[in-house]
């Protein structure tokens, strides 16, 4: 049944949205990066209750950018390593 199929999409999604605020939460970045990081996954969040498959991609792009190193700007028009 593809509600079955969706069901375990979203016990997926869940848990990896899960695991990705864990992350996010031990991140050793400035407060505002991790409040911004924070946001956008809880817009992923959100979404997941209009169009599941679009969350997930939009957590795995998400997740590929932190893996990658590409996060948000600070407060203040400091990168989030700090620098100006």
């Amino acid at each position: 049944m593809e509600s079955d199929g969706q069901l375990e999409l979203y016990d997926r999604v869940a848990a990896r949205l899960k695991d990705a605020h864990a992350r996010v939460r031990t991140l050793q970045v400035p407060e505002s990066v991790r409040v911004a990081l924070t946001r956008k996954l809880l817009v992923i969040t959100a979404a997941t209750k209009h169009d599941l498959a679009d969350a997930a991609r939009r957590l795995d792009r998400l997740m590929a950018d932190i893996d990658e190193g590409r996060l948000p700007p600070g407060q203040g028009g400091q990168s989030a390593d700090g620098s100006p």
